[in-house]
């Protein structure tokens, strides 16, 4: 199953929870310090929701894709 991850960028707090759990989807853009997704779109619906549960800003939503 495929998902569609959005990242809030205003409400995220640079953190980096998202980057520590799921290194190979999210990063830290090197000029905001914020999160982004990498392009590597390879992972596991329990490490995903898990990264959704630990971010303190609740800034990463998550949803099945319709495709």
């Amino acid at each position: 199953m495929r998902y569609q991850v959005h990242i809030d960028t205003y409400e995220c707090n640079s953190c980096g929870s998202c980057v520590a759990l799921l290194p190979e989807l999210f990063c830290l853009n090197d000029l905001s310090g914020k999160a982004e997704l990498t392009d590597n779109r390879e992972y596991t619906a329990d490490k995903l929701a898990q990264a959704q549960a630990y971010c303190p800003s609740h800034c990463i939503a998550v949803a099945e894709d319709g495709d």
